[in-house]
C-alpha cells in the first residue's frame, strides 16, 4: 500500500501546474510570483525529485531557496512537515 501512496504523491508533484502552485501559495500564505511558480514547476518536471528521499528533499529545498528566498523555503519545509505529520505519514519519509 505504501508503494501506491508514494507513486501517487510523486505523480502529483510531476503534474503540478503553475496555477496550482499559485493557488496553494495563496491558500497557505506564501508570496510567490507567476515566474517563481513557473520555475518551481520546471524544476519538478526536469529533476523529478523523490520526496521520500532525504537528499532529494534537501536539493529541492535548496532550489526553492534559489527560486524564492530563505524565508519562503523554510516556511514551505515547515508546512510540508506539518502535513506529513497530520496525515500520519512520517513512516513514508524516514530514511
Amino acid at each position: 500500500m505504501s508503494f501506491f501512496i508514494k507513486e501517487m504523491i510523486k505523480n502529483k508533484l510531476r503534474k503540478l501546474t503553475p496555477d496550482e502552485i499559485l493557488h496553494y501559495s495563496a491558500e497557505y500564505g506564501f508570496a510567490i510570483t507567476r515566474t517563481q511558480a513557473d520555475q518551481i514547476v520546471h524544476y519538478l518536471r526536469t529533476s523529478a525529485p523523490n520526496p521520500f528521499d532525504q537528499a532529494d528533499r534537501d536539493r529541492f529545498m535548496m532550489e526553492l531557496t534559489k527560486i524564492t528566498d530563505q524565508k519562503t523555503a523554510a516556511a514551505a519545509q515547515q508546512l510540508m512537515d506539518e502535513v506529513i505529520k497530520s496525515y500520519g505519514m512520517e513512516h513514508l519519509f524516514e530514511n
